[in-house]
């Protein structure tokens, strides 16, 4: 049989699917692009989860662009990052030029622009609605790695919690956790949680109260509070369109570990709120980690034990985890071993690292008869990637160079005038744009300290009363004569000094200082 042919039918066997897919693109054989050898990722599969990698300028961001597109268009909403504010162009129909014409009939398809429902939303509130969550729904580990704690500190913030959890402290914000960590390491606090939870130092409450300060200012405050982002609000449709959520962080990338920090807090929440939700035609909503490699980097053992149960069993609520990053390698085994859906853009072989990484990424993709891996992987161009995914059986598909479709929106950024013209139209905009203040653990540690000061000194007034009570009643004691308290005046006193002093001058025969109108002005 000819090599094309054969070449075609496994494609076909293996990403042909029965129920809704998402069409990725045609397969490439011997540098030609077979159109009928379509590449289809189906919806059913896109809860197991995947992994979207490859250099820098070899087309993440417009893969990740297209699926997003599809979700949309099947109804599942999708949660993006945003990393550079580029894709915002999402809501708009793109427009054709002669290299998407050329590459729309290269596989076979016709260009159709499009533009889909999107929500904007930022951490610092400037790029869209504020994204917030309570301390509380971080939790230690979490809060933990934002902080940059050592194993000892988070031991001390995991006490932390587990204190103001057992005493109904609500932990809002970082002035809430200032407040009990300060409570706790100090005075009648300290005291209080000795026997129940150990002794905290001040060494270490100084040092992880400097870091929350630190992340104060940098602005970053307002991220922590309420009111706290509602997840149910990333499950929107418009139309029958899945709304496409983009969080730009345009603006704190300098803050990789905050954000992605944040995404997994979230995720967290989705898969420790929503129900069960078996084995679904598609998935209820679709989220994409870009920048994945800042995740994990120098993370603690609790914070990757955390992701690995999240990836692992958030897949029964039926919610998608897709990763990109540069290379395979920025994702732990344990994570990696989750990822059914694979999308590798080029790589590139430059260092001895790179050549490294490049053999460890050949020895996951399975033998092919079509390709060497290797040498594929090193020459696809922009906008190509070698593709295996899991067909509807859950069973990986043949290995596949694959060029891809184009983008059916606009692939860069919306103007900033539109912008602010979808953001004043948007609800979620004016839900999330004031912060709101209730009482929590700040107010109540506040007023159980002045109480508790207000009761100390009423006891030491009350003992001195006694004291003075006592002096008064002694046995013995008479009341003062006349005589005494005239000698004991101040006055009294006053004069018997300059009668002193003139006497020990004219003792020792020194004139006493004149002074105009004085005592002894003579």
């Amino acid at each position: 049989m000819e090599r094309t042919t054969l070449f075609t039918e496994k494609i076909q066997t293996g990403y042909t699917t029965h129920s809704p897919a998402i069409y990725l693109g045609a397969g490439i054989l011997d540098g030609n692009i077979i159109a009928p050898a379509e590449v289809n990722l189906s919806l059913k599969m896109m809860n197991r989860h995947g992994l979207i990698a490859g250099a820098t300028g070899t087309g993440k961001t417009r893969t990740l662009q297209l699926i997003a597109e599809q979700l949309s268009d099947a109804g599942v909403p999708v949660f993006m990052l945003d990393v550079k504010g580029d894709l915002s162009g999402l809501n708009q129909p793109g427009s054709t030029n002669l290299k998407i014409e050329e590459r729309a009939v290269a596989i076979g398809k016709p260009f159709e622009a499009s533009g889909f429902p999107v929500e904007l939303y930022s951490l610092s509130g400037k790029l869209g609605s504020q994204m917030r969550a309570t301390v509380l729904e971080f939790g230690p580990v979490l809060l933990s790695k934002i902080l940059g704690l050592n194993e000892t500190q988070a031991g001390v913030m995991a006490v932390i919690f587990k204190y103001a959890d057992d005493n109904k402290l609500a932990l809002v914000d970082l002035n809430d956790l200032k407040k009990v960590i300060s409570y706790l390491a100090d005075g009648s606090g300290a005291a209080e949680i000795k026997e129940t939870y150990g002794t905290i130092s001040t060494a270490t409450s100084g040092t992880i109260l400097r870091k929350i300060v630190a992340v104060e200012q940098q602005g970053l405050s307002q991220l922590f509070g309420e009111r706290s982002f509602d997840i149910q609000d990333l499950f929107s449709r418009v139309d029958g369109k899945g709304v496409i959520s983009l969080l730009n962080i345009s603006d704190v990338q300098n803050q990789p570990v905050l954000y992605s920090t944040f995404l997994l807090s979230l995720l967290a929440e989705i898969f420790y709120s929503m129900p069960e939700a078996g084995d679904l035609d598609k998935p209820k909503l679709v989220f994409f980690f870009d920048e994945a490699h800042l995740l994990f980097k120098d993370s603690s053992k609790a914070f990757l034990e955390q992701i690995e149960t999240v990836i692992r069993l958030i897949r029964s609520k039926g919610v998608g985890v897709f990763f990109c990053t540069q290379s395979p390698m920025d994702v732990p085994e344990s994570v990696l071993a989750q990822l059914g859906n694979r999308v590798q853009h080029a790589l590139r072989a430059f260092t001895p690292n790179d050549v490294e990484a490049l053999r460890k990424t050949v020895n996951t993709y399975p033998k092919s008869e079509f390709y060497e891996i290797d040498r594929v992987l090193t020459s696809l161009g922009t906008g190509q990637a070698l593709i295996t995914v899991l067909n509807e059986k859950g069973i990986p598909t043949e290995v596949v160079a694959t060029h891809l479709i184009p983008p059916r929106s606009v692939m860069g950024p919306m103007s900033v005038a539109d912008c602010d013209s979808l953001l004043q139209s948007s609800q979620l905009y004016r839900k999330y744009k004031e912060a709101l203040n209730p009482e929590s653990a700040y107010e109540i540690l506040t007023k159980r300290v002045s109480e508790k000061m207000a009761e100390e000194e009423t006891a030491k007034q009350v003992e001195e009363d006694l004291k003075q009570q006592k002096e008064t009643a002694r046995p013995g004691r008479a009341e003062k004569s006349t005589m005494e308290k005239v000698i004991n005046a101040p006055i009294t006193r006053q004069i018997g000094t300059a009668i002193v002093r003139g006497l020990f001058g004219m003792l020792t025969g020194k004139k006493p200082r004149s002074r105009s109108g004085g005592l002894f002005g003579f």
